[in-house]
């Protein structure tokens, strides 16, 4: 099972990789609409979950809901977004199969899954084909 939740992460953690990589640094800064977020602070609240739900929710560790500013470039975003992915890995690599476990990381990649739906419609506005998806 755990083999099974890995292989899982590292084609959740390519592919939100790819979609972020797709956008060239000078659209890092665009929005979809007035009240959305800019592209690069979606891919911060993005890693910044995945952090939280790991340490909220598989280690239960209470942690209060404090994002953290976006970096400055979208490569120190990328380097953000795959540590959060290697941090959730190493906790799921060291963890023994649990309901902690199992909620949190079903929760962790539920919540990717939304907001790299909406990475992917940035790509899309912008004229950008994202990336295929890996089953």
């Amino acid at each position: 099972m755990k083999e099974r939740l890995l292989s899982i992460l590292k084609k959740s953690r390519n592919y939100t990789l790819a979609v972020a990589d797709a956008m060239p640094e000078n659209a890092f800064n665009t929005k979809l609409i007035r009240e959305s977020w800019e592209f690069g602070d979606l891919l911060n609240h993005i890693a910044y979950g995945i952090q939280w739900w790991d340490s909220s929710v598989i280690k239960n560790i209470k942690t209060d809901w404090i994002e953290p500013a976006t970096p400055g470039n979208k490569q120190a975003i990328l380097k953000y977004l795959g540590e959060s992915y290697d941090m959730l890995r190493q906790t799921v690599d060291k963890s023994e199969i649990s309901d902690d476990l199992m909620y949190g990381f079903n929760a962790t990649l539920d919540h990717v899954t939304h907001h790299r739906g909406q990475a992917v419609l940035f790509l899309r506005h912008n004229k950008i084909t994202p990336p295929g998806y890996d089953y």
